[in-house]
């Protein structure tokens, strides 16, 4: 998972945080020895990334690399299925020990899938909505719905039609999604539940219990977004995001042998990066 605002408490308190940039707060009378481009409301941006970091791999490659490269590979190593699979009990137990690519080629290929990556994640509002098939009451002609009412996109609670078959989602009572079952829409997952799920499962209306308070994603599409098809499309659109992001898995499966070395502080310091 990524994200490129400042996280609160609520969204890292259960996991691990590994930012590019930090925010030091700066006093008052420090803030003359920075120059106004560095500081932002009185704290002063930071590299998540040490030096030390940044001279281990430059000295391993032999080549020009930068801060933002070692991220977006770091990023993109912890997307490799072959990593996550020989490492998953160190992972479910520790913090991740990063491996160094074989060769500048190797590291450089992965760096830049991690950028590709990390747009794909970030900017998955703008994905493409896949072009699934709609079933229900609610006409569906050539990309748009026919003599379709606000109320007709509202979405209450989605559901498959049978737990044991995820290739066709009730939307609301006036739509139903189907999607083929040769795309491999639920194979990205995040955090234990496929990132489609999630979506199926959050886009809803649900109240808590105790509070009573009602959280309805409806209203975040209405008055933020401005567009009542909002969670449709929002499914649609991860489904890409779902499927482009298991392209570039699998084609960083491809790059042949890595060298596996254990992680040392002069690599990655990790206690610099939370």
């Amino acid at each position: 998972m990524i994200t490129n605002v400042i996280p609160d408490l609520e969204m890292i308190s259960k996991g691990q945080y590994f930012p590019l940039y930090l925010y030091e707060k700066i006093s008052s009378e420090k803030q003359d020895l920075f120059t106004h481009s560095s500081l932002q409301s009185g704290y002063q941006q930071v590299d998540g990334i040490t030096n030390e970091t940044l001279t281990h791999f430059q000295n391993t490659y032999k080549n020009k690399i930068c801060k933002a490269d070692i991220f977006y590979y770091i990023y993109d190593v912890l997307h490799c299925e072959n990593y996550r699979g020989q490492y998953k009990d160190n992972l479910s137990k520790q913090l991740p020990r990063i491996f160094l690519a074989k060769n500048y080629a190797i590291f450089t290929a992965l760096s830049q899938a991690g950028r590709r990556l990390a747009d794909l994640h970030l900017n998955y509002e703008s994905a493409l909505p896949y072009p699934v098939t709609f079933l229900g009451t609610l006409i569906h002609k050539g990309t748009d719905f026919v003599n379709a009412r606000p109320e007709h996109f509202y979405a209450r609670k989605m559901k498959f039609v049978k737990k044991e078959d995820r290739t066709r989602v009730i939307y609301n009572d006036f739509i139903t999604i189907e999607i083929s079952q040769s795309v491999p829409t639920y194979n990205y997952v995040v955090n234990g539940k496929s990132a489609l799920e999630w979506v199926i499962k959050r886009q809803s209306v649900r109240q808590d219990k105790d509070s009573q308070i009602k959280n309805n994603a409806n209203d975040w599409a209405n008055k933020t977004m401005d567009n009542r098809g909002y969670p449709l499309e929002l499914v649609q659109r991860v489904i890409t995001v779902s499927l482009e992001t298991m392209k570039i898995v699998a084609e960083i499966s491809q790059l042949g042998e890595i060298e596996t070395i254990a992680l040392a502080e002069a690599i990655l310091p990790v206690s610099h990066l939370l």
